[in-house]
């Protein structure tokens, strides 16, 4: 799935998107790739002269990944209804194990864990491009009326 497709699937746009593509998907798991460029606005001011990214940025592609996935779950209620948006309901257990830096690309893998009513529940996980784990986090999304 190419980047014009994550933009089908999810309503966010640059420059707060951080999915590239997404390189595999199953009935339980979404894979996606980011790379991560120099040139992000946020590197200027996040630790200038040793940029880093914040972790919450790497924390909003998982969910981004989280959405995707999701929107390809609910795919025939999100058809029924085109202004329901998956929104994140809850964050547990985030972790930062190493450092995200300018040129590094992140692989981003969600994986559903449950669903209970309308929320999905799923665990998050991201590696560097040295197979290095950057992050685990567990979250749950559902789908929400746009405003």
């Amino acid at each position: 799935m190419a980047t014009e497709d994550v933009l089908q699937a999810i309503p966010h746009r640059p420059p707060f998107l951080f999915i590239d593509e997404v390189v595999e998907e199953s009935e339980d798991s979404l894979t996606a790739k980011r790379f991560v460029p120099e040139s992000e606005a946020f590197f200027e001011g996040h630790y200038p002269g040793n940029p880093i990214m914040p972790g919450v940025l790497i924390s909003e592609a998982v969910f981004q990944a989280g959405a995707i996935y999701l929107s390809k779950l609910l795919a025939a209620d999100i058809e029924a209804d085109p202004d329901l948006v998956p929104v994140l309901t809850k964050i547990s257990d985030a972790r930062f194990k190493s450092i995200v830096r300018p040129g590094d690309t992140l692989t981003i893998n969600v994986k559903y864990k449950e669903k209970m009513g309308r929320f999905i529940f799923m665990n998050g996980s991201v590696q560097n491009q040295d197979g290095k784990k950057v992050m685990t986090v567990s979250f749950s999304v559902a789908l929400a009326k746009a405003a």
